[in-house]
């Protein structure tokens, strides 16, 4: 179980038993662990062993003091599979993609809010809340209802129709916002403040970011059994589509915590943080040098999940790309929507724009030679493209007449 929580900027703590959001600093808090009194009882054998079939099979960092305690669908152990040498893929050696399109609620944030929901009700919550543009919103009210808690949640009013019904067929009290995901979460705030709902804001408390981390756990795993080695290990570039950012900074902080475990040495993977081109805060400060994200003017973009035009974890996403030789790119709706088509086309998998994103992101890279084909190289689906359909326009389609006596002549123009 966590033992200390640390504001990410200033390093002060702050009280481990009781509900808490930003620091006095407005900055996020982190939980740490007495890594060295489990090392020697939290080792990668031992959890290979496990039969728990969810991110709580790595309970000993998370906010518990057993796997008993979570509040779980499920969540977690999400395949990385190879991609196949064909198409626009055929030069690419060692491309993977980490899919987490099966997650419970079908995305990575089920991660998440089952670590968030499950201390937040530990310590007391009586009900949830926050802003989503999308995937957050209907993991919240399913978690929530795993937990016999009521939620509330501010979507903009152009969220994906699927995201807004999946949270209301959970019982989750749905408000439509006309504005950004940043006006859902002023709204967020002022509710919160005057009816005494917990937030569950990205990054506005300590364990959505533990819940997430477990990517990097799981991923170290599975490039060992994808090499057929008993050893963990790390590929040499993740590509990570970035909105909030809490997966990008879960993974570097559990790529650090492995290494003090003694399950992994120093060598990191490039992290690459992709965005769209109409909301692109952290490519913008990275490019420009600076720690800091201001409000990106005008944020639009298909992709949900990349419409966030400000992220109070900016700092870390920017120590994190630096800290690994990384790097972050922005790609166009029209790119990361070919990458959707791509994707399912060549490799089977239905990603969601935000996935079909970090591949355009990959070909850009490897046109101008910061990419190597032969790398091993991790892509991470964050999604279904099911919640998005309403992008995606069937085209080439041949409708049938089953009573015509050409009927086999027409299907043979498509043969």
């Amino acid at each position: 179980m966590h033992t200390v929580l640390t504001c990410s900027l200033h390093g002060e703590t702050y009280a481990i038993d009781r509900l808490q959001n930003l620091s006095a600093a407005g900055k996020p808090l982190l939980a740490g662990y007495d890594l060295a009194a489990i090392k020697s009882t939290f080792t990668p054998d031992i959890v290979r062993q496990r039969n728990e079939r969810s991110i709580w099979k790595f309970w000993e960092v998370l906010p518990v003091a057993s796997a008993a305690d979570a509040i779980s669908l499920g969540e977690g152990v999400t395949p990385l599979l190879q991609c196949e040498r064909r198409g626009e893929f055929s030069d690419y050696s060692q491309l993977y993609i980490k899919d987490e399109s099966f997650n419970p609620t079908g995305s990575f944030k089920a991660r998440g809010m089952s670590a968030a929901v499950t201390r937040a009700v530990a310590l007391g919550a009586k009900a949830f809340a926050l802003p989503s543009a999308g995937n957050a919103g209907g993991a919240a009210a399913y978690y929530s209802a795993k937990a016999g808690l009521p939620c509330y949640v501010f979507m903009p009013e152009d969220t994906p129709e699927a995201n807004i019904d999946e949270a209301v067929v959970a019982g989750a009290n749905v408000f439509l916002v006309n504005g950004l995901i940043s006006d859902c979460g002023k709204l967020t705030r002022q509710a919160c403040e005057r009816f005494g709902w917990f937030d569950l804001s990205t990054l506005k408390e300590p364990f959505r970011l533990e819940g997430k981390k477990t990517m990097g756990y799981e991923l170290a795993f599975d490039m060992a059994a994808a090499s057929g080695s008993s050893s963990l290990t790390l590929p040499d570039v993740i590509f990570y589509p970035t909105g909030g950012g809490t997966g990008l900074i879960g993974m570097w902080k559990a790529f650090d915590e492995m290494q003090q475990l003694g399950w992994i040495g120093s060598e990191r993977p490039r992290m690459v943080a992709v965005q769209a081109e109409g909301c692109a805060p952290i490519v913008k400060a990275f490019r420009d040098g600076v720690e800091s994200a201001p409000l990106f003017p005008n944020a639009h973009t298909v992709a949900s999940g990349l419409r966030v035009p400000a992220a109070v974890g900016d700092f870390l996403m920017i120590r994190c790309l630096r800290e690994s030789r990384g790097t972050a790119v922005t790609v166009t709706d029209a790119e990361l929507m070919q990458g959707v088509r791509e994707i399912a086309a060549r490799q089977g998998i239905y990603a969601c724009p935000e996935g079909g994103a970090v591949w355009a992101a990959a070909k850009q890279l490897t046109a101008t030679g910061w990419l190597k084909p032969d790398e091993r190289i991790v892509l991470f689906n964050t999604g279904t493209g099911l919640k998005y359909n309403h992008l995606l326009k069937a085209e080439g389609l041949t409708r049938l007449d089953h009573t015509s006596a050409s009927v086999m002549d027409e299907i043979a123009k498509r043969v």
